[in-house]
């Protein structure tokens, strides 16, 4: 638990994580994804609350980037078309002089593996593959795109005692 307390930013993927994975595919090659809104207002709350927000992604849509700027995370802070997303883990730390140690990371599948176990906290939702639940850190009881990104913000927080709710600050912020 106290490993929790030191964390001051929180990252993650995005396919498989903040969503369950699906794709739906269009001709014009537009992609849809459906995103949990208690995961989103859990990233809300994470910035009310100070802390950095980063997503290191494959895909490489701006409805991606437009989902997160509506949470409230800074377009600079979201990476599309990540090939190699331990360079992005890296530029996002240098960029917010943090020590990977005070970063956690929720991923789920063979290309996260190396962001896992650079951060200080590895995290997986529930459904991870098999090569990311065995370096994990943590594995969420919660699938992915199914809350598990709101679980592990929530016990961030809750460590941290910051998992509180200001109804007038949120309404000023958002």
């Amino acid at each position: 638990m106290e490993n929790w307390k030191k964390i001051k930013a929180i990252t993650m993927d995005v396919d498989g994580v903040l969503t369950d994975g699906s794709l739906l595919a269009f001709d014009n090659h537009e992609m849809i994804r459906v995103f949990n809104a208690k995961d989103s207002f859990s990233i809300r709350v994470a910035l009310m609350k100070g802390f950095v927000v980063g997503v290191f992604t494959g895909g490489n849509t701006e409805g991606v980037r437009n989902r997160f700027e509506t949470c409230g995370v800074p377009s600079e802070d979201v990476y599309l078309g990540c090939r190699g997303k331990i360079d992005s883990f890296e530029d996002f730390c240098k960029r917010h002089s943090l020590d990977a140690s005070e970063v956690l990371y929720i991923g789920d599948d063979v290309p996260d593996i190396p962001v896992l176990k650079a951060a200080g906290i590895g995290v997986v939702p529930a459904d991870a593959s098999e090569d990311a639940l065995r370096i994990a850190d943590y594995a969420c009881e919660l699938p992915g795109g199914k809350g598990c990104v709101r679980e592990v913000i929530e016990r961030v927080l809750r460590a941290q005692r910051k998992w509180f709710f200001e109804d007038e600050d949120y309404s000023k912020i958002f």
